[in-house]
């Protein structure tokens, strides 16, 4: 008998223990051992953790000290975020071969839209089991996957059976499969929203029958709507096929706890002055605001500063750092630093009509990045950044395989390794 055609069809595809299984597939000797993933071979937290880990109580956020007390054979890894980027890309472009209709949700998550797809692929579950099949073949990894009617649906499934399963929730049976299940495990519905609903008598999805619709979208507007719906397995969000403009681009690092020294937090702002300088050049834009901040013990210190004319020169942003600093920071211990570019805009090449434009700087920047761009990130760089900081970069939650949040591209050092 021919499967029933689903009116939409969605799936979300989760890789399992994603960086901690390229690990182990890179080093075969740590196969079905515990692996913890650290952010750097210094580093004290650990990111993420093998299921073999898992299994031992390790988990994510926990301090390494406390993971190998738990587990005294637990192998700690270093993140390796070009590899793991390297890896993502792959993945995400071999399930564009599946469909064209996909939102990359995170470095180890992607949406497909599989509707259209049905009367040439078969039914959601065999194209799911397609799409798991495509990356393995181009990663050597098992994946999980949830297909239901819509996104929020299809990820709460994907959870389901891990690792290397396969849950399928049809549209019309979402509301009744979602009945009880706590509304904070869907994704979306934080603990503010949660305890909001839990005020209002709703704990499960099949609570928020007795909620007038007209309640959340009074307090949150349409994301309350979207709220509503999702509880009913109804989401009506679509994919995102496309990155939007960027309303913003940043970086920041974690530095040694009570750090006082001003050279060692000016060291530290250069290095992400030209991290942000170097990616608005990298996708054609300037910025003009800029927010530049430390981290202390009681919250941010710094302010917002701007540029005389729009820029993406690195010196131009570490000027205004130092402003910035030298007006509020008072030598009080800080642990973090943060630069980010408030209004990043294409670049219309007009900035020297107005003399503003320092040719033998723009000659130097565009010979860095294109050395950097074929050897590695910062292979050229200000003399002072030899002493920066030895953590490596991280992936930002935001990432994605191409435009603007494409914020980690090189693995060739991490391949080095």
């Amino acid at each position: 008998m021919r499967s029933k055609h689903w009116p939409r069809a969605i799936i979300l595809v989760d890789m399992n223990a994603f960086f901690a299984a390229i690990e182990q597939r890179d080093h075969p000797e740590w196969r079905g051992r515990p692996v913890a993933v650290t952010n750097g071979r210094t580093g004290t937290c650990i990111i993420t953790s093998s299921y073999e880990a898992r299994a031992r109580g390790i988990k994510t956020g926990m301090r390494l000290k406390e993971g190998r007390e738990r587990c005294p054979g637990l192998i700690q890894c270093p993140a390796r975020p070009g590899r793991y980027a390297e890896v993502s890309t792959a993945i995400m472009s071999a399930l564009q071969d599946v469909t064209p209709d996909m939102e990359v949700f995170s470095v180890d998550e992607a949406f497909l839209d599989v509707t259209r797809c049905q009367q040439l692929l078969g039914p959601p579950e065999q194209i799911a089991r397609l799409a798991k099949r495509k990356v393995f073949e181009v990663s050597g990894l098992l994946c999980s996957a949830g297909v239901s009617g819509d996104k929020t649906t299809a990820k709460y499934a994907a959870k389901l059976n891990k690792p290397d399963g396969l849950t399928v929730i049809p549209p019309w049976e979402a509301k009744a499969r979602l009945r009880d299940v706590p509304v904070t495990d869907l994704c979306g519905i934080n603990r503010g929203i949660g305890a909001f609903l839990a005020a209002r008598g709703v704990f499960t999805c099949g609570d928020m029958e007795r909620l007038p619709i007209g309640v959340l979208a009074q307090r949150f507007g349409n994301p309350g709507r979207r709220i509503w719906y999702m509880a009913h397995g109804a989401d009506p969000e679509p994919l995102h096929l496309d990155v939007p403009p960027p309303k913003s681009i940043g970086h920041g690092k974690v530095m040694p706890p009570n750090t006082r020294d001003a050279e060692v937090i000016h060291t530290y702002l250069l290095h992400m002055s030209e991290k942000v300088a170097a990616r608005l050049r990298r996708h054609t834009m300037v910025a003009q605001q800029f927010v530049i901040g430390l981290r202390a013990r009681d919250g941010w210190l710094g302010a917002r500063a701007q540029s005389a004319l729009p820029t993406h020169d690195g010196q131009i942003i570490m000027a205004l750092c130092a402003e910035v600093i030298a007006t509020h920071w008072q030598g009080q211990g800080v642990h973090q630093v943060q630069v980010t570019a408030r209004d990043p805009r294409p670049d219309r090449g007009q900035r020297e009509l107005f003399g503003g434009t320092d040719t033998r700087r723009e000659a130097t920047n565009t010979a860095m990045d294109a050395v950097n761009n074929r050897y590695g990130e910062f292979t050229l760089a200000p003399a002072r950044l030899l002493n920066r900081s030895s953590m490596p970069n991280v992936i930002a939650p935001a990432w994605k395989p191409f435009g603007h949040r494409q914020t980690i591209q090189d693995a060739t050092a991490d391949k080095s390794r």
